[in-house]
């Protein structure tokens, strides 16, 4: 078996040993198991759908707590409403480049 040595920034090597350990696997696995996901063909029509089966498949796709296309609850549409009507004007900031 060979090895593989690789220089990475710290931040990243941090959050890849979170990762494992929330995966309940070792670094070297869970690394392995990513680079395996990403080189085996598949017969994907993208390359992105490739690869989200090829993570699905190694068990490392993460599935957003909300779904695309789906509506956020009434009360975060409600904040976000209320939020956006404070501040400046567009047409204030546009005189003030004036």
């Amino acid at each position: 078996m060979a090895q593989l040595t690789i220089r990475a920034s710290d931040d990243l090597i941090e959050r890849v040993r979170a990762s494992a350990a929330d995966a309940g696997r070792s670094m070297n696995d869970y690394v392995t198991s990513i680079l395996d996901a990403v080189t085996d063909p598949d017969l994907a029509d993208s390359p992105s759908e490739r690869l989200r089966e090829r993570l699905r498949r190694a068990g490392l796709l993460v599935t957003p707590a909300r779904l695309p296309g789906s509506r956020p609850p009434a009360d975060a549409v409600a904040e976000a409403g209320a939020r956006a009507t404070t501040g400046r004007t567009l047409s204030d900031h546009i005189s003030d480049q004036r």
